[in-house]
């Protein structure tokens, strides 16, 4: 089985599990078109049991499409929305960044009107 997106004029509509005979047969009335999207991508990276994969040629459109996240036609890519308006898109990777890096040490949510990332406790 695969992974299907129905994207809409950018927008991810929907995301289903299907093989490609169904896709290739369904009779769809509603606008739009369904790109196959890989739930094992993220970042450009194909990953496989938790680990990077070594067959990189399943890597598929940077990232796993999300209902309501975004398709760039000319890049061929998947990504999710904004989530800060500080954060800037990777366009090697077509994941959002931080002004800053997230600490590795211990867990952190990021602050918006400090531009910081405060420790949880």
């Amino acid at each position: 089985m695969s992974h299907f997106a129905k994207v809409d004029q950018g927008k991810v509509i929907q995301v289903i599990v299907a093989e490609q005979d169904f896709i290739d047969s369904f009779v769809d009335t509603i606008p739009g078109e369904w790109i196959q999207t890989s739930y094992n991508t993220h970042g450009g990276v194909h990953y496989t049991d938790g680990a990077t994969s070594d067959n990189q040629t399943k890597s598929l459109r940077y990232n796993y499409a999300t209902a309501g996240g975004n398709y760039d036609r000319d890049a061929d890519a998947f990504y999710d929305n904004q989530p800060f308006s500080s954060w800037t898109l990777n366009t090697e990777t077509y994941v959002w960044e931080a002004p800053t890096p997230q600490p590795t040490d211990g867990s952190s949510n990021w602050n918006e009107e400090t531009q910081s990332w405060d420790a949880v406790e």
